[in-house]
């Protein structure tokens, strides 16, 4: 039997995972992401593990077998960054990368240092893609 994922719903607040935000800067992006994301999505912010605010949710297969649930879309406030999740899934990622401003990306993830470096409009478009895509 496969081992549950790490990363489950909970039902902490996102508002109270927000507010203990040391950084004041970051609370205030994180705050404005989750708004972002929720008007994006259609969905309510919800604790996923003890870290990342996920939209929706994502019941995936694997050709192994092995299958879970996730967010649609998230994202996380880590040491340096903030890491999204799931919009390397939109079909018009790269288009949208392009235009989005100052951000890095990795495997399966996109990092942003703040707010103020991306276009949020394309932001915004860009989760609302993923999310249509994921759906």
């Amino acid at each position: 039997m496969a081992a549950a994922n790490k990363t489950q719903p909970t039902p902490a607040s996102v508002h109270a995972h927000l507010a203990a935000l040391d950084d004041p800067a970051r609370r205030q992006d994180c705050e404005a992401l989750a708004q972002l994301m929720a008007r994006a999505t259609g969905e309510p912010a919800q604790m996923w593990g003890s870290s990342i605010v996920g939209f929706g949710r994502l019941h995936y297969r694997y050709d192994s077998g092995r299958e879970g649930e996730t967010c649609r879309v998230g994202f996380a406030s880590r040491k340096g960054d903030i890491s999204l999740y799931g919009l390397h899934a939109a079909p018009d990622h790269a288009e949208l990368l392009a235009r989005l401003g100052r951000h890095k990306t990795g495997k399966g993830c996109l990092y942003l240092r703040r707010l103020s470096d991306v276009d949020l409009a394309v932001l915004e478009a860009l989760v609302a893609s993923a999310a249509r895509a994921a759906a």
